[in-house]
């Protein structure tokens, strides 16, 4: 597996060359855990959580304990190491005390999925400080995201207004915004109300992924909005909101020693991932004040410390009876299959389908079908009424599923970071879990340390038969499959032609 970003021959920045190891941190008891507020210790509870993870405990340190939020935060942490709750946590302390309620905390995230997922866990701790979570991914229609975005705000008893003076203005309805960058710029762009001039906090999750790619140029625009609003030299926040008048965010915008001519930031950074990026470039886009770095350990890249890896050598032509001979030896266990591309998640789906005997219920998960139908088959799958998932690289980054033990590459990730997420998608949160890679014989992996698992010849054997049949039903739907697509292509042409003919 090769890197996926060439960055050998790029230096390493000042600030990453001495990073805080969070692993050095402990579990912290709830209890003991400092200056957290009593609301939210009884909704963690509830939540089924009693400890903090080390990433945790550090980021509470860098936040609301002696830190305080003074420098932007860059955490490089492996998958399933609780980095959604170490930042989702003190923001929700550090809001609670807000007044007022407006636009304060925007999370960005690069997919739905994980968008909804990160939403779960806010709104499992907002609720109990009176703080509101707004969710904007494109689930919904914009109109709908709108009436839950921003609202007008309500006469106050006792004052006069003049009907025929200018409109109140309308308010933001949320003091917290989970949002994917496309449907974050059509609110920018387009949403009356919509605002970031309040903005405190920004978290970037999945960090490389969303400097990869420009997502309509969201990263540059948010940092010029919130920067073309700075105001005064205090470090304090007004959060009175007078009677008449708009609301106004006083931010700190000093000189700090050692960042000569450059002001003091009006909005604080996070940015996350396991894979977190090196190179200066890519990481220069994010305007970053004084970062700290937190990492877990010396080495760049780490996986989840009781996950276990395996190879499984295959011959070429029976990979799918090997894979399912696999499935058979994990006696039902909730599983996930990576493959290459959304058409081989089809395919094999379909075809793993056709194995009657293997009496386990498997379904397809990809970037190609509706949010609708990814949302009830990831239910299924969370509930246990689907063992197996085959899925494309939709469901690597961020996603996390209780109770998965076996993470299979049907492919060998052509990159270390596609390795790495998709691994972390098993032995979470301390959890133990197993990451098999399928090989043909001529492949090679680089993890040469990894060792062997085999299934039994026997098995392999009695499955000919079936694979054989299976992949005779499966021409059948692949040519079904791509007649339908033809027909309903010709359908626009033909209505064409047939306007042509009536102007005849």
């Amino acid at each position: 597996m090769a890197e996926e970003e060439k960055e050998e021959s790029v230096p390493v920045l000042p600030w990453m060359r001495n990073p805080v190891d969070v692993s050095l941190s402990e579990e912290c008891q709830l209890h003991l855990l400092p200056f957290l507020d009593p609301r939210l210790r009884v909704a963690l509870q509830k939540m089924g959580i009693s400890s903090l993870f080390p990433v945790q405990v550090a980021v509470w340190q860098e936040t609301i304990g002696p830190g305080a939020f003074e420098r932007d935060l860059c955490i490089n942490s492996p998958t399933g190491s609780g980095k959604t709750l170490a930042y989702a946590l003190p923001i929700v302390q550090v809001l609670s005390t807000r007044a007022v309620n407006c636009l304060r905390a925007l999370v960005v995230l690069p997919t739905r999925d994980l968008a909804l997922q990160v939403k779960e866990v806010f709104d499992a701790i907002a609720p109990a400080v009176g703080l509101s979570v707004g969710l904007a991914v494109g689930q919904s229609s914009i109109a709908d995201e709108i009436s839950n975005l921003v609202r007008r705000p309500k006469h106050e008893a006792g004052i006069c207004y003049d009907p025929e003076g200018p409109p109140p203005e309308l308010q933001s309805a949320v003091d917290i915004l989970v949002a994917t960058p496309g449907r974050l710029m059509d609110h920018i762009n387009s949403t009356k109300g919509f605002t970031l001039e309040h903005l405190c906090y920004l978290v970037v999750d999945e960090t490389d992924r969303l400097l990869r790619e420009a997502y309509q140029s969201w990263l540059p625009t948010v940092l010029r909005i919130t920067e073309a609003n700075d105001g005064g030299l205090s470090n304090t926040r007004d959060f009175s909101l007078p009677i008449f008048g708009s609301l106004k965010t006083i931010r700190r915008c000093g000189i700090e020693r050692g960042f000569k001519g450059r002001s003091y930031p009006r909005l604080v950074k996070m940015v996350l991932s396991a894979t977190l990026t090196r190179d200066p470039s890519k990481l220069a886009q994010l305007n970053l004040h004084h970062p700290l770095f937190l990492t877990a350990g010396k080495r760049r890249y780490r996986f989840p410390e009781k996950l276990e890896s395996y190879k499984l050598i295959c011959e070429s032509k029976l990979k799918p009876i090997y894979l399912v001979s696999l499935l058979q030896s994990l006696g039902g266990e909730k599983c996930i299959v990576f493959t290459s591309s959304v058409e081989s998640t089809h395919r094999l789906c379909t075809l793993l389908n056709f194995f009657t005997d293997l009496q386990l219920k498997i379904k397809e998960y990809s970037g190609l079908q509706r949010q609708s139908v990814r949302s009830k088959t990831l239910k299924a799958f969370r509930e246990g009424d689907v063992q197996v998932l085959v899925s494309s690289d939709a469901m690597t980054r961020g996603m996390d599923v209780e109770g998965v033990k076996n993470v299979v590459n049907y492919n060998m990730p052509p990159y270390i970071k596609t390795y790495i997420h998709r691994a972390g998608r098993t032995a979470r949160a301390g959890q133990s879990g197993r990451c098999f890679t399928l090989l043909r014989k001529e492949e090679k992996a680089d993890n040469n340390s990894c060792p062997v698992y085999s299934v039994p010849s026997s098995s392999i054997e009695s499955l000919r038969t079936t694979y054989t049949s299976a992949l005779e039903k499966l021409k059948e739907v692949v040519e079904s499959e791509a007649s339908k697509k033809h027909k309903i292509g010709m359908k626009p042409l033909q209505a064409r032609d047939q306007k042509k003919q009536r102007k005849k």
